[in-house]
């Protein structure tokens, strides 16, 4: 289906509009997104889900797109990021769904799961896996020195990244997406970098096969609408994570779970999946997709959509 054939909604929950993609008919899926995405990160799954019996929900997530973006810091905070998807599902009438989660998606859907676990049903997992592990430090540039490190960046000097990311919407959004990709360039010495475009390999000068030019102004007609911050404002909450959801630790996942990932997703460097296992108590597989990327969704769709429908068969 042609983007203009979607089916938009805006929906209030948790005391905010988030405008969403709903279709279909039957059990609800709701799928998440991270940064610097939006819904349509998940363009090539809704038709597959629909026609496997599914009512779709993909949001654009608070801070992102047509939702609303409040700037402070302080409305992006875990546990309101989990409230918001939980009432999209009571909003739309459904007392249980199941969740598909990439990125940031991922660390709040983890999450949601944990926080409303006679709501969902099961989760798949993409990029990012499960972990207790963010360590506050890590959002400062003295626990890293000289390296530049991205989450630093966004979280030591609140307008920064939104200038530099501003200034040209589309290359920064296209370097982003490409330096995550499988088809990420050389990569460059972090070392002495003060701005995070600097710190990425230039992107090609020909579009990938997953995006092109029409995407790519998709991504940034959104952008120009709702800017950068509210995005990097999910970062610039990292050090309250871990504290804002104590009663969640030593909590397994209980539902039925998959993982996906790519193969040389930068993620995997930092946050390796093998030692996620432990904390699930119905974990099913893990897929590592070869010569992929962090967008998977995009970059494998076809091998994507086989297995999360397959695994999806005996929920529907």
């Amino acid at each position: 289906m042609s983007l203009k054939e979607r089916n938009f909604e805006i929906i209030k929950t948790n005391g905010v509009n988030l405008r969403c993609v709903v279709e279909g008919n039957g059990p609800l899926i709701i799928l998440m997104h991270g940064w610097p995405q939006c819904w349509y990160l998940w363009r090539h799954q809704i038709d597959p889900l629909i026609a496997q019996g599914w009512t779709v929900c993909v949001p654009d997530q608070r801070g992102y797109g047509m939702s609303d973006c409040p700037s402070a810091v302080s409305d992006y905070k875990i546990l309101d990021l989990c409230a918001d998807i939980d009432g999209l599902a009571s909003a739309l009438g459904h007392e249980t769904y199941v969740l598909g989660i990439h990125d940031w998606g991922a660390i709040v859907g983890w999450n949601v799961a944990q926080l409303y676990p006679q709501r969902v049903r099961a989760v798949i997992g993409m990029s990012v896996p499960y972990t207790r592990g963010f360590d506050p430090a890590w959002c400062t540039q003295a626990f890293w020195g000289e390296t530049f490190f991205y989450w630093a960046y966004f979280c030591n000097e609140i307008g920064a990244a939104e200038t530099e990311f501003e200034s040209d919407i589309r290359n920064s959004l296209l370097t982003i997406h490409m330096s995550a990709s499988g088809n990420s360039g050389e990569s460059v010495n972090p070392i002495g970098k003060k701005q995070m475009l600097d710190a990425l390999p230039a992107p090609a000068k020909e579009l990938p096969s997953w995006m092109t030019e029409e995407d790519l102004e998709y991504y940034v007609e959104l952008y120009s609408r709702s800017g950068f911050r509210g995005g990097l404002n999910w970062y610039r909450n990292i050090p309250t994570l871990m504290a804002d959801t104590k009663n969640l630790e030593g909590m397994s996942i209980k539902q039925p779970s998959i993982f996906l990932t790519g193969e040389v997703d930068p993620v995997r460097m930092m946050a390796p999946h093998e030692a996620q296992a432990k904390h699930f108590d119905d974990l099913r597989e893990q897929h590592v997709i070869k010569n992929v990327g962090h967008w998977l969704q995009l970059e494998a769709k076809d091998e994507v959509n086989e297995i999360i429908l397959d695994f999806l068969a005996e929920f529907v």
